[in-house]
């Protein structure tokens, strides 16, 4: 069990319900019963609610529409580093889809309901396998049983070099001395950067074992990614990423409200 905002929220969810079925079964009972009785000097007094009651019956419904949004249908999440440049920047915040990949059961991340599974070319995130409290995102490069290459900064995948035509000088935030390409990963294109003067140490060949995903950032040069620490277990999939709702660094960035995640 991941102790993360997830689970503190199904604790909220947890007190704020047993508060209101205990009132709504049991105090509010007492209550009725204490007016008709009379043996009170104020029926107002009787009548009147604790406080602690009236805060979880408010906070109830509104913590168990967020837990059930969050746990089975979108979560956002808020983009911290560079290494999925260009596609996403520092200070994005995205929206992730939480049951493309199958519905799971929040806090314990089980899967229970088998929709579909991430393919090359998603731009996902999960649980980082060597410490399951932190999310990453990565976009999905090998799928299990798949053999990955990495050398002199081309991708393999199955023994077949990945195509890329190169769109100039990076000129967006966060990185300096960045070409652009366009790889076409098995017909799914997206946008990558590569440092021309940056030796290349990530090289080596992998394969994807069952139950697992190679991914990578799509900042090839800047990016810790399953080059350096593995594939990731199906187990710690979250959801994939579809939408950037908001951005804001110095200020909000207009231009990339609502843009789609490819």
């Amino acid at each position: 069990m991941i102790f993360d905002f997830s689970f503190y929220l199904f604790i909220g969810v947890l007190i704020t319900g047993v508060i209101w079925v205990f009132d709504r079964f049991y105090l509010a009972r007492k209550r009725a019963e204490l007016v008709q009785s009379k043996t009170l000097f104020s029926v107002e007094n009787i009548i009147k609610e604790p406080v602690v009651v009236e805060y979880a019956k408010s906070f109830f419904p509104v913590l168990l529409i967020v837990f059930l949004l969050r746990g089975f249908i979108v979560e956002p999440f808020k983009i911290p580093s560079g290494s999925m440049l260009p596609s996403l920047y520092i200070g994005d915040f995205i929206l992730v889809n939480k049951f493309a990949y199958g519905i799971r059961v929040p806090v314990l991340n089980e899967k229970i309901v088998e929709i579909g599974e991430p393919e090359r070319g998603d731009v996902m995130v999960f649980r980082y396998p060597r410490d399951p409290s932190l999310d990453y995102i990565k976009r999905v490069i090998g799928l299990p049983g798949d053999h990955i290459a990495y050398y002199n900064k081309v991708l393999y995948v199955n023994g077949r070099p990945v195509n890329r035509k190169f769109e100039g000088q990076y000129e967006g935030p966060g990185q300096e001395h960045a070409s652009e390409y366009v790889e076409n990963l098995l017909n799914v294109d997206h946008p990558i950067l590569l440092m021309p003067g940056r030796p290349n140490s990530l090289e080596g060949e992998y394969i994807v074992p069952e139950k697992m995903y190679f991914v990578m950032g799509d900042n090839r040069d800047n990016s810790a990614d399953s080059r350096v620490w593995g594939a990731v277990p199906e187990e710690n999939i979250v959801g994939k990423a579809f939408m950037i709702w908001m951005h804001w660094s110095d200020g909000v960035h207009w231009q990339r409200l609502g843009n789609t995640i490819n």
